[in-house]
């Protein structure tokens, strides 16, 4: 999904809104681009990095770990192809045990950043904030934590 918008360029970064008084410079911001896709595209995270990212996100969705409403509006599916055989339960506990790996593979302090950035969508410097933890560190651990991630998934 591609959505434009235009942000006020501040010291903290992009913001909505406008200060009186002050020269203002403002950015275009796509709202639909994830943070690993905004940190590989400007250089940050190489293509190793970006694809762990993005089969732990994979997983995630398909474990559907994430806050669901009360009612399925899913089609129910009667006959199922594909995936080996699995059915729809099966392939999402498969998701779920491949992403408790990555995230266990990820270890202990890592695995915050990595789930709020890469699973949560937080961008780097919300969950820097979130973390208590000091300004542009976040993405040299989330930079680890990717690499024992890509060690898991055996992305080269």
């Amino acid at each position: 999904m591609r959505k434009l918008v235009e942000r006020e360029l501040t010291s903290e970064g992009p913001r909505r809104g406008a200060s009186a008084g002050r020269k203002r410079r403002s950015v275009t911001v796509n709202l639909g681009e994830s943070p690993i896709a905004w940190l590989h595209a400007r250089g940050h995270l190489d293509n190793r990095l970006f694809d762990a990212g993005e089969a732990l996100r994979s997983d995630y969705e398909r474990a559907q770990l994430s806050a669901n409403v009360t009612m399925r509006w899913d089609p129910v599916r009667v006959k199922s192809t594909g995936d080996r055989g699995l059915s729809a339960t099966e392939r999402q506990i498969a998701a779920r045990q491949r992403f408790d790996g990555a995230i266990a593979a990820a270890g202990k302090g890592l695995e915050d950043i990595l789930w709020r950035v890469v699973c949560a969508g937080e961008g780097v410097p919300t969950a820097e904030k979130a973390l208590g933890w000091p300004a542009r560190s976040g993405k040299l651990v989330l930079q680890l934590a990717l690499d024992r991630v890509a060690d898991f998934y055996r992305i080269g």
